[in-house]
């Protein structure tokens, strides 16, 4: 597989006469046959700013590209995980990089490759399914339908500007459509998404809403929305472009339950850190059907170094995913997960424990987005050596009962019950 670089313009070569290489953690490593797979349909290719492109010679040493030629990876669609990142030097100093889940990039045989494996279907996560005429068209029409409700107006700027999937689904009625309710959060995560205090070096690729929505608001979309995706329609709460929803936990629970008086087909699901236990009974107790719990490790000082935790800790969120799960309601993690530390033993062993006792059904594997130095640098580093991505994917289906991988939600109807 020969190593691809970019020049000052952005425009890609690759190098006959040196091999492509992945990081893991720090470590620069080679990458099997196994790990490769064809460059998925819409993934980006991106060059990594202030950096030199690495690779391995014939004569297997590390060799690294003039200034001029920066390293390049790619950036995966939604249903697909990243075992390696991008091998690249850096001099100290540098600004981070922006906040993308960056994957190690091949060439052979005139086409590209990436380190990466395929988790879920990537279709309904396709954001080409929408054209911007017809995105442009349904949000005007959802506006004029709904003048009244601020949540439209919001995420009009989500579903054009960002182009969210998630955000366009609710303007057409289908699949897993977003209520985003919170300007507010209880964690200061490292790669926060939508908001950044000035220090990190790096931007934010969204805005924090700065709207806070009704119940009457709440209910408006939920009903529509629900009504219009049918039996296997999801609307959840906890959205890219806002904080913690669970900081509303009355509110929601006020609106899942005025939704439920309308209508009870389709599922309600909460994207959640689930650190305020006492919300996230509130909102369970009010009619939840789907809850996807946000981590990057069952391990406490990983888990704090990341999340940053503001009166609440990793304790309180497994009694949140116990009480969700003993009650019916369908727990998945959103897994965070990164090369070099998600496969260390200590992590492994320390997360199925942690899914084993709390009733976890499915893994979203979720590629970290966030430079990775400036992860690795404020994190805890252990000694353990990874065993590699795709051994941790396999250890986790085999010792986790009933336990499903993918990457993001789905309708209740495609879960498996665990067996008791």
């Amino acid at each position: 597989m020969n190593m691809v670089y970019a020049n000052e313009r952005g425009e890609l070569f690759d190098d006959p006469t040196l091999v492509a290489l992945g990081r893991t953690g720090k470590a620069v490593t080679e990458v099997q046959d196994i790990e490769w797979i064809p460059l998925p349909e819409g993934a980006t290719m991106v060059s990594l700013p202030d950096t030199r492109a690495l690779g391995l010679d014939q004569s297997g040493k590390l060799k690294a590209l003039p200034s001029s030629a920066v390293a390049v990876g790619a950036l995966l669609p939604q249903g697909y995980t990243r075992l390696l990142l991008p091998a690249y030097f850096k001099p100290n100093g540098a600004a981070p990089f922006p906040l993308f889940g960056y994957t190690a990039v091949g060439y052979k045989n005139g086409a590209f490759y990436v380190a990466a494996t395929q988790s879920d279907d990537p279709k309904p996560w396709n954001p080409e399914q929408y054209t911007g005429e017809q995105v442009a068209k349904q949000v005007a029409a959802m506006g004029n339908a709904h003048p009244e409700n601020r949540l439209y107006q919001h995420l009009r700027t989500c579903a054009v500007e960002y182009e969210c999937v998630t955000s366009r689904n609710t303007f057409f009625g289908r699949q897993e459509g977003a209520i985003p309710v919170s300007s507010s959060c209880n964690a200061g995560c490292l790669g926060c998404i939508s908001e950044q205090p000035d220090e990190s070096g790096f931007p934010s690729p969204q805005i924090r809403m700065t709207l806070r929505p009704t119940v009457d608001e709440m209910v408006d979309l939920m009903v529509t929305h629900l009504k219009s995706s049918g039996p296997d329609g999801v609307i959840s709460f906890g959205q890219g472009c806002e904080g913690e929803p669970s900081v509303r936990g009355r509110e929601i629970a006020e609106a899942i339950r005025k939704t439920r008086e309308q209508i009870q087909t389709g599922a309600i699901n909460i994207n959640t850190n689930a650190g305020l236990t006492h919300q996230i009974k509130e909102i369970v107790d009010a009619g939840l059907n789907l809850m996807r719990i946000s981590t990057i490790s069952a391990l406490t000082d990983h888990y704090d170094a990341y999340y940053q935790p503001r009166g609440y800790s990793l304790e309180d969120v497994a009694k949140s995913a116990r009480y969700a799960s003993e009650r019916g309601v369908i727990v998945a993690l959103n897994y965070l997960v990164f090369p070099g530390v998600s496969d260390q033993p200590e992590e492994i062993e320390a997360m199925i424990r942690w899914i084993n006792e709390t009733g976890i059904t499915l893994v979203q594997l979720r590629n970290l987005n966030i430079d990775p130095d400036f992860y690795l640098e404020r994190i805890p580093l252990r000694d353990d050596e990874p065993i590699g991505m795709l051994a941790m994917i396999d250890a986790l289906q085999q010792e986790c009962r009933g336990l499903k991988i993918g990457s993001y939600t789905h309708a209740p109807s495609w879960y498996t019950p665990i067996p008791q």
